[in-house]
């Protein structure tokens, strides 16, 4: 199989870390977690700094998580969060979804956040996850659609980030709006049972707006991103840097509500 030809738009600046790891399997793949059960066996495909890792290791305390990220850099930061937690029953390499090294049929769950949006060709993705997967059992992805994303007051600011994000994330190989594609890329790759969902996160309190605007803020003008904007023709440094005073702007009204909408699947390979 190929290897991936996307590029991972955002990097591994702190301010995305910021936001990734706040992400737990609670706020992040709530969808998933009744399908659980102590002795299974996971694979978490773009597994980053290890959060919801680390969470679903603990929710199979007699089963193995196996973390897998394409970035080797950010598998030291996932081993650290699953060791200061004391957590025995997982491990993490390196891997490319297009082309796992793994098995047929080796994990009870393959689960992917926050993935196909950034992978090559999602379809061979997820190909590839559900030659892994047990018959019985499941495949779980979760992803944002940035066109579907909505906020309050309105900020011809936020219109531009939107945009631009949406511009240099598909000159990247890219799909930003993945979560509303999630269930058709499923059923071309050969899924017959696929549930279909939504979730979102919704940043509304003082402390969320600040903490939500202020990374997006930083994104814009120190990651990988912005660099990409800049060096991809998408934005000047002096639109780069619009973009980020309309974030705190907004971020600053007591009035402010941001909502980021997710397509969710749950598949299950048949027994």
């Amino acid at each position: 199989m190929p290897k991936e030809t996307a590029v991972y738009t955002h990097g591994h600046h702190e301010s995305v870390l910021r936001s990734h790891t706040w992400r737990t399997a609670a706020n992040s793949a709530a969808y998933l977690l009744g399908s659980l059960k102590p002795h299974m066996k996971v694979l978490d495909v773009g597994c980053g700094p290890g959060t919801i890792t680390a969470d679903l290791a603990e929710l199979v305390p007699d089963g193995h998580v196996t973390g897998v990220d394409r970035a080797p850099e950010i598998l030291d930061r996932a081993r650290a969060t699953a060791a200061g937690r004391g957590l025995g029953n997982v491990d993490f390499a390196v891997a490319d979804v297009h082309d796992l090294d793994h098995p047929d049929d080796t994990f009870c769950v393959v689960h992917a956040h926050q993935v196909l949006q950034h992978v090559g060709d999602p379809v061979r993705a997820l190909r590839e996850m559900y030659r892994v997967v047990r018959p019985g059992g499941y495949v779980a992805v979760r992803d944002a659609d940035y066109s579907a994303m909505t906020w309050y007051p309105q900020s011809p600011g936020l219109d531009a980030w939107l945009d631009l994000y949406l511009r240099v994330a598909r000159a990247n190989g890219g799909e930003p709006d993945a979560g509303r594609r999630l269930r058709s890329w499923a059923l071309a790759a050969g899924f017959t049972d696929v549930t279909a969902t939504a979730g979102t996160w919704c940043y509304a309190t003082e402390e969320e707006r600040a903490w939500w605007s202020g990374l997006w803020a930083d994104r814009t003008v120190a990651s990988a991103y912005a660099r990409r904007a800049t060096e991809g023709g998408h934005a000047t440094e002096a639109e780069l840097r619009a973009v980020a005073r309309a974030w705190r702007e907004w971020g600053g009204r007591e009035d402010a509500w941001f909502a980021v909408l997710h397509g969710e699947i749950l598949c299950r390979k048949p027994a």
